[in-house]
């Protein structure tokens, strides 16, 4: 790695990755480092380019911050951790899991996208309009390519998230009664991609199934759930979890 990355250690214990956002630095986790410190080595790092950590001369891009990711837990000799990012850090620890799976635990990915177009317009335009305005400026170099990461980036393609464990909705059973839930904003995530035709077949597929479950409910068998129990508990098996 051509940088040291600053980062904030806290704690002992099992390791526990926070990644901030775009722009932000290892002190948006301020009180989550204090917070988690009494059970976990809390490791809170400034991205490439953010806070005390150095820009470099490398790319300036997800993928590379993933790279500076995996060489900070080789110089920490941590061989597996628990990963938290928000925003830009979740696109960072995705990227990171799916080259070094073996690296992680536990994933907890807030606000993260897999593609540029996974941002509602609304918040997604004003940020290319000033990715295209700070271009103009050479001084304002930093600052387009803090943009340039939000307007190009990331882009994983679905398939290779093992989407056969995509279901993305769950039938629920509690003392208030029974309901479907949709989790829209995983599902947006994964399927937004898609034309209209498609993600609507996405989402009568994903009905269907919780459906099932509540009928077999009914019918006072659950065929499904234990289906859908050994999936998960092969794909884990597979994966080392």
């Amino acid at each position: 790695m051509d940088i040291k990355l600053h980062f904030i250690e806290k704690g002992s214990g099992y390791p526990l990755i926070l990644l901030h956002g775009n722009g932000e630095s290892s002190g948006y986790f301020e009180h989550q480092t204090e917070f988690f410190s009494d059970r976990y080595r809390v490791i809170a790092v400034d991205t490439r380019g953010h806070g005390q950590s150095p820009r470099g001369t490398a790319d300036f891009t997800i993928t590379q911050f993933a790279e500076d990711l995996h060489d900070l837990l080789d110089e920490l000799s941590i061989e597996r951790a628990n990963i938290l990012g928000f925003s830009d850090g979740a696109n960072i620890a995705l990227t990171f899991a799916m080259k070094y799976p073996e690296y992680v635990n536990k994933l907890v990915l807030n606000g993260g996208n897999l593609f540029p177009q996974g941002v509602k317009p609304s918040v997604q335009i004003p940020i290319i309009i000033g990715y295209h305005l700070t271009k103009l400026f050479p001084k304002a170099k930093h600052n387009h390519e803090l943009l340039s990461l939000m307007v190009n980036e990331p882009n994983i393609d679905p398939k290779v998230l093992h989407n056969d464990l995509f279901i993305l909705g769950e039938y629920i059973r509690n003392s208030l009664g029974n309901a479907i839930v949709f989790y829209y904003g995983s599902i947006n995530r994964v399927y937004g991609s898609l034309d209209n035709e498609e993600y609507r077949k996405k989402l009568v597929e994903i009905l269907h199934h919780e459906v099932r479950h509540h009928n077999e409910y009914l019918a006072g068998c659950d065929d499904l759930g234990i289906y859908d129990k050994n999936q998960i508990e092969d794909y884990l098996r597979k994966h080392g979890k």
